[in-house]
């Protein structure tokens, strides 16, 4: 949501001029830095310790216990010891400092974006299990995992010139006690410690579970009372056509229907948002810069087409339509009642063969003369495809309205000077909300784009299917991240028909019209040279596209990071340029 506050500078003259900064000051009606001004007791020049916060809000906050806790197999177990030698021995070159911008005038909104940032920025995604829960006299508990090597591990991070992390918040741990019981306090706590590293904050509210994906080393699941009321109907999962129902997350059929409780998952999702948006207030806009929403499996807006973890699938396998809970069913029906074809209402196409079918075997995907580019192709991909905007429409609506509500802080975008002198600031949210899409490349080559299809993007050789999938992000002003940008075509076997790069620059074409701010992220946790070189092409590299990624989100901190910590650091220092700042004030 935008909010427009608009102030006059006094005796005509233009809000930049000197002469009239201070005097204008006086007149406006800015709140600056809301997140500050809430603390009534504090003045607002007053810096805050992200900490000292924590303590002061969270008396009854447990301290870890000394007791040895015993933790599954995950993918960072270094010591603090082993990580502290690793930072006393970092000698890398220091960030630098950029002069004030002169075009600023004095009483400007101090915000991030008039901000010089330094280099491209990156973000690292911590380890899915940073936060777990553990057993504590009988009672399941949230814990920060290795607390001690955790912060050696973000001072690293930052010293190497990392701009922030991306942190998974779990729906499974945070609301795991029963409906709305939120327990926030091992994230505020890892949230504290970030902050203090001097790292920005990107959370995922991860509405999944984790485990069935490629790249996860552990399992949590969604709450168990959710589970229960699976148990007693299995319809709130996706199911393919045999029947197999996959428990990561909720179908979007019953995205209104209110069977948790008397709530639905738009709901849930809704209350969710809004009391991590509650107990992170403070730190809205300053540390804590995104809020990215789930919208389906592994946190992407797509269907659960490819499940890999339970081997069903296996790559390039073209996927199966996630269409057979009664509720998409329901829909599927009234669909084809609509217009006139009842009989297409009955299931889905039954001629795509199933997951690890190749596109060419199958009646539905094979290029020349599938039912994909029939009549009834068009009407089942449509619906299909439909339905996944309409979900993305939805979640994203009830997210941006529990972050936009009343009191939450609040950032100046832009500043519009009127002829007359007067300026006008555009606001928004200080968290910006952010969503992710999935590279599904393979089949790209082939004229059905069967991968795509079977994961809700209706995108073929003769239609894209990312130009709508922009405009329900641009409704909300959402930031995309979007994977593979680590990829070459070269690298896949001819016969999967994969092509990640030309993927990437069709979303990176889509996004650039419908003016939405693009991050990418690296698929597969590679330390190659051939990696790191397509990571920098597709970032800053001399291409037509070049710059058009707004930041990198790096895949992931771990053992194996810090085992090739060196070439790592060399991705960071490719990836410096120079310092550019945000456009200023522009006439009306």
């Amino acid at each position: 949501m935008l909010v427009c506050v608009t102030t006059r500078a006094p005796c005509g003259q233009p809000f930049g001029s000197n002469a009239s900064a201070g005097k204008a000051r006086k007149h406006s009606r800015l709140r600056l830095r809301p997140s500050l001004r809430r603390r009534a007791s504090l003045p607002a020049a007053v810096s805050i310790d992200p900490v000292s916060l924590v303590q002061e809000t969270l008396p009854g906050l447990p301290e870890l216990s000394h007791t040895r806790q015993v933790f599954p197999r995950s993918d960072f177990e270094k010591g603090d010891v082993e990580l502290q030698k690793l930072l006393d021995g970092l000698d890398l070159p220091g960030m630098g400092v950029f002069p004030r911008p002169h075009h600023y005038p004095e009483g400007w909104p101090e915000l991030e974006t008039l901000t010089p940032k330094r280099g491209f920025p990156v973000y690292v995604m911590l380890p899915l299990d940073t936060v777990w829960l553990a057993d504590r006299d009988g009672h399941k508990v949230s814990v920060v995992k290795q607390e001690q090597a955790l912060q050696a591990g973000l001072q690293m991070l930052k010293k190497a010139g990392v701009e922030g992390v991306m942190i998974d918040v779990w729906w499974g741990i945070v609301e795991h006690a029963g409906p709305q019981q939120y327990d926030f306090s091992a994230y505020q706590r890892l949230f504290a410690t970030a902050a203090k590293a001097g790292l920005k904050i990107q959370a995922v509210m991860s509405f999944h579970a984790a485990g069935g994906n490629v790249g996860d080393t552990c399992k949590i699941s969604l709450p168990s009372w959710i589970s229960d009321i699976g148990d007693s109907n299995p319809d709130i999962y996706y199911t393919d056509k045999q029947g197999y129902r996959n428990r990561e997350c909720l179908s979007l059929g019953c995205d209104t229907e209110p069977l948790f409780r008397g709530r639905t998952p738009v709901d849930m999702y809704r209350d969710f948002i809004s009391a991590f948006a509650d107990t992170f207030d403070d730190l809205a806009g300053s540390k804590l810069v995104e809020v990215t929403v789930g919208l389906g499996p592994a946190g992407e807006l797509r269907y659960p087409a490819y499940p890999e973890g339970d081997g069903r699938w296996r790559f390039p396998g073209v996927g199966e339509f996630q269409c057979y809970d009664k509720y998409m069913m329901q829909s599927l029906k009234q669909a084809a009642d609509a217009i006139g074809k009842p009989e297409w209402g009955i299931e889905g196409p039954h001629d795509c063969g199933d997951y690890n079918s190749p596109a060419w075997e199958t009646a539905f995907f094979v290029s020349s003369g599938g039912s994909w580019n029939t009549e009834y192709g068009h009407f089942f991909l449509s619906w299909y495809s439909g339905l996944l905007l309409q979900h993305a429409d939805r979640i994203l609506a009830a997210a941006s309205e529990a972050l936009s509500r009343p009191g939450r802080a609040r950032r100046a975008t832009k500043a519009l000077q009127g002829k007359n002198g007067e300026v006008t600031y555009v606001f928004e949210p200080a968290c910006q909300l952010g969503a992710k899409l999935a590279g599904v490349h393979w089949w790209f080559k082939s004229r059905a784009h069967a991968a795509e299809l079977t994961a809700g993007y209706y995108n073929t050789r003769e239609r894209n299917g990312y130009s709508p999938l922009m405009d329900v992000l641009k409704k909300y002003h959402t930031h995309l991240s979007f994977t593979c940008v680590e990829m070459r075509d070269c690298e896949h076997p001819p016969e999967g028909r994969c092509s990640p790069q030309g993927l990437l620059e069709q979303v990176i074409t889509a996004s650039t019209a419908a003016g939405i701010p693009l991050s990418g992220e690296n698929a597969l946790q590679r330390y190659d040279q051939q990696a790191f070189d397509r990571i920098a092409e597709s970032a800053v590299g001399q291409s037509a596209r070049q710059g058009r990624l707004q930041q990198l989100t790096f895949l992931r901190m771990g053992d194996l990071m810090f085992d090739n910590w060196g070439a790592f650091t060399q991705l960071l220092q490719r990836l410096q340029c120079v310092p550019q700042c945000s456009p200023q004030i522009f006439n009306a």
